[in-house]
């Protein structure tokens, strides 16, 4: 049964500042859940219909469909809704290949990016710290389990990339072209910036080299690509050169 007080807390957060008030965050769906509980994620408390799917788990409560109509954040949600604990930052490891993002705005951008990156072996990701919170549902759901492994950091951006020694690059329109550039990418910082507006001037000026993904044909149209799937393109074309 879900108690009135677990329903005020899963409804408020939804909101970032209750989430890090709580330190806690909202999963759904089976599968999800699942690769939360195998990682170093610590649960709180589960929510399911069928209590036997996940036998083994402690701190589990039944609950009917109407029960988790009242919690879920989905229209049609699942069989099962877990609350798990928001972890500290681990440290950045500067050994590999760094993502950064600047100011990203969309939940699902950043869900399907965290997804992206887990596919092509990038293990962590930086943020501005104005950048939507990962811990949001919409980044949980898109991310797809992903989360789960992915080491993501919030920072002052700016001074994060005056101060490494790392080698910078920055995704940009007018850049060279990825598909010629000779670049070594075992190891560095590749950034992209908001969805609108770009990597701003104040992270182009401390970048070592800006590339671009060249068009294929003549035209100004579209403006530009989508974000996440401009991710996936570069990392792509990085991996596929290693």
């Amino acid at each position: 049964m879900v108690s009135k007080k677990d329903i005020k807390l899963i409804s408020s957060l939804k909101q970032k500042k209750f989430r890090f008030l709580n330190k806690s965050f909202v999963v759904e769906g089976k599968k999800s859940i699942s690769e939360f509980l195998d990682s170093k994620f610590e649960l709180i408390k589960l929510f399911s219909i069928d209590c036997s799917f996940f036998a083994d788990v402690n701190r589990q409560v039944e609950v009917n469909i109407e029960e988790l109509k009242k919690i879920s954040f989905f229209n049609s949600p699942d069989d099962h809704l877990a609350i798990f604990k928001i972890p500290n930052q681990k440290s950045i490891n500067e050994t590999r290949l760094i993502v950064a993002l600047e100011s990203i705005r969309d939940p699902g951008n950043l869900g399907t990016i965290i997804r992206t990156c887990e596919w092509f072996g990038v293990n962590d990701i930086i943020c501005s710290n104005d950048s939507v919170d990962c811990f949001n549902p919409k980044v949980v759901q898109s991310a797809m389990g992903s989360l789960s492994r992915i080491s993501i950091n919030y920072l002052d951006l700016n001074s994060y990339l005056k101060n490494t020694k790392l080698n910078l690059t920055g995704m940009t329109l007018n850049g060279d072209s990825l598909y010629t550039n000779k670049s070594s990418f075992e190891k560095g910082i590749l950034i992209f910036g908001n969805e609108a507006n770009g990597i701003s001037d104040k992270l182009l000026s401390v970048l070592n080299q800006n590339l671009t993904i060249p068009r294929s044909i003549n035209s100004d149209f579209p403006e530009s690509l989508n974000l996440s799937i401009s991710v996936g393109i570069v990392l792509g074309e990085i991996k596929r050169k290693i």
